[in-house]
Parts: C-alpha cells; sequence; structure tokens
C-alpha cells in the first residue's frame, strides 16, 4: 500500500575518491555552499545545499574505491529556472578539464545538458517545458539557438508524438491519480 502522506525529495548522498575535488566542484561551479563537514568513520563527509530550506542537498563522504565495475548512481538531476541559465551553467561545467560532457537533448518535459562530473557520476541539469510526452524520449538539441528557436524546434519534434500534451493536462491527470490512489 502506497504512503499517503505528502514526501518531499530531500538529500543525496555520494560516496567520492576526491573529496576535496568533488566539493570544489560542486561549490564553486554549481554554487552550492558547504554548510557542514568533519570526520566520519572511515574518512570525512561534507554536507552541501543550494537553499535554506534544507541543511544539506547533497553529501560526499570519502571511501569510495578508485576502481569500480560499475556505477550504481544513474544520474543526479538538477533543475533551473530558464534557459538562459541552463546555458550558464553548460558553458560553466564545459571549462572544468576534470568533467566530460555528455551533451544536451530534450525529454519532451525538459531541456537537458548531460555530464560527468569530477568522480564520475552522470549529473543532469534540466529547463522544464510546456509539453509532456511519454518517457523515454531522447532528442539531441543545440543550446546555441536562441530561445524562440529553440522551443519551436522542441515543439516541432515533439507535437507528432503518440501522448504529445501539455504540462498543465499531464500535471492534472497525476494530481488526480495521487488524490485517488
Amino acid at each position: 500500500m502506497a504512503v499517503k502522506h505528502a514526501i518531499r525529495f530531500s538529500h543525496v548522498g555520494l560516496f567520492v575518491t576526491d573529496i576535496e575535488k568533488m566539493v570544489d566542484f560542486y561549490t564553486r561551479v554549481m554554487g552550492f555552499i558547504v554548510t557542514d563537514r568533519g570526520p566520519r568513520p572511515g574518512g570525512e563527509i561534507v554536507f552541501m545545499t543550494l537553499d535554506s530550506e534544507e541543511h544539506h542537498r547533497l553529501v560526499v563522504a570519502s571511501g569510495r574505491p578508485d576502481e569500480l565495475d560499475f556505477n550504481v548512481i544513474n544520474q543526479i538531476s538538477f533543475r533551473v529556472d530558464d534557459l538562459a541559465t541552463l546555458r550558464e551553467v553548460h558553458e560553466a561545467v564545459a571549462l572544468e578539464p576534470d568533467v566530460n560532457m555528455l551533451g544536451a537533448v530534450t525529454h519532451g518535459n525538459a531541456v537537458s545538458t548531460y555530464f560527468l562530473d569530477p568522480d564520475g557520476n552522470r549529473v543532469e541539469i534540466l529547463c522544464g517545458t510546456p509539453w509532456y510526452v511519454p518517457q523515454p524520449q531522447r532528442i539531441a538539441v543545440d543550446l546555441k539557438l536562441p530561445d524562440d528557436e529553440l522551443w519551436a524546434s522542441i515543439e516541432h519534434m515533439l507535437k507528432d508524438l503518440p501522448g504529445f500534451r501539455s504540462h498543465a493536462q499531464w500535471q492534472a491527470e497525476i494530481e488526480h491519480r495521487l488524490q485517488t490512489r
């Protein structure tokens, strides 16, 4: 039986190989601030946030082995308010020598840029769109296009896909499902 309370995402914690490199990247490039740090069994832990609502949104802890066969982190996603901010983050991250850029795409419900952070975790920076299409969708986009051209090109790519509708319609459907669960 599903929990019927309001549950909201709070934070994510990652084991990392180079804690100083990760703290530097997430504070200097991504805009986090360190709220606390200290020792933990076997290493160190650092708490970081982007807002005063939560003491920490991201925790990094030393102790990740250098060589792993598989990274269990699928991705860490951060939302921005507009395309200008998405481009700003994309450009700043692309200048980082320890970051591997993966490209910009639309999923229909978002425009995103993806990269691997200094520890090899896949990170998504996303800006919402006014549309919804069933997932998964992954269509390459050119963030260099002016806003109006980018939005028009995305709508053109999506409008004939099965299930295309406004984000507001999708949101109302999800709200109804949540209320009737």
